[in-house]
């Protein structure tokens, strides 16, 4: 019986819901290419690993980070299996997008599950994968969908309580699973995977498609955090070790964002 206080629970509750309503306003007046970097900043991945630190111990969730930079591997083949099952518009479009997704999250999550990963392999591993998806997806077009149906506030609720509903899910299973499979389960897209569905379901899959594929060149501040949580855990303990943790991926998402406007104007 996994005995975890109610405090807790509506702290991740309302962390949760709070978290991912503050990101829907920011990317409101986003472009489709920023919306899917901010899809890569790390709530749902600090949410999880945060509460596992919590419920389970500082020690479990150390682990389980490390195996998390090598799960953001099984993310992108999550939405490459999106990518390319789900080209259908409606509901059609999005239940033929979840069932590819999800079996390729799965297939890849349990190749990765085999393997005992350091802090620099599990992040070799992502890099590479990264490198390889953005140039799968070099060829998707930029379409840019009107925000205001996307944003909405009851997309925005429904966003929200999907996200909190995978966080939960997320944390309960943590305490039966060893730390390789509770950190690839802290790797799941829990705030993007909402956005992408209900992106989806109101502009088609081209909207959709361009999320896509900007979200592994986002998964950059996903990595900062999580490597810098792997390391401040335990020496910080899990508040600190999570604010600088934000502070690490925030950073590098500024950084990012600086370099790629300096490219595109050299480029232009």
């Amino acid at each position: 019986m996994i005995d975890v206080p109610l405090t807790w629970q509506l702290a991740k509750l309302g962390l949760s819901i709070g978290m991912v309503l503050g990101l829907g306003a920011i990317a409101l007046r986003a472009s489709p290419r920023m919306a899917g970097l901010l899809a890569g900043y790390p709530l749902g991945t600090a949410l999880a690993l945060f509460f596992i630190g919590l419920e389970i111990s500082p020690l479990f969730a150390t682990q389980s980070a490390v195996h998390t930079l090598a799960g953001f591997t099984a993310t992108m083949a999550l939405v490459a299996g999106y990518l390319i099952t789900g080209r259908q518009p409606g509901f059609k479009g999005i239940a033929g997008g979840l069932a590819g997704g999800f079996i390729a999250w799965f297939a890849v999550s349990a190749v990765l599950a085999q393997f005992s990963f350091t802090r620099l392999s599990g992040t070799l591993v992502t890099l590479c994968a990264i490198a390889v998806f953005s140039l799968l997806f070099r060829r998707i077009p930029d379409v840019k969908s009107p925000a205001s149906r996307a944003f909405s506030f009851p997309a925005l609720a429904a966003r929200a309580c999907l996200a909190t509903a995978i966080v939960f899910v997320i944390t309960w299973l943590a305490h039966w699973l060893p730390p390789a499979w509770a950190g690839t389960l802290a790797a799941f897209p829990v705030t993007m995977l909402p956005f992408l569905l209900i992106l989806h379901l109101n502009y088609g899959f081209a909207p959709a498609a361009t999320v896509i594929k900007h979200y592994p060149m986002g998964l950059g501040s996903l990595l900062s955090y999580t490597l810098c949580v792997s390391l401040t855990y335990g020496t910080l303990g899990l508040f600190w070790g999570t604010l600088a943790g934000f502070a690490t991926a925030t950073l590098w998402l500024l950084g990012w964002m600086q370099f790629s406007t300096w490219y595109q104007r050299r480029t232009t």
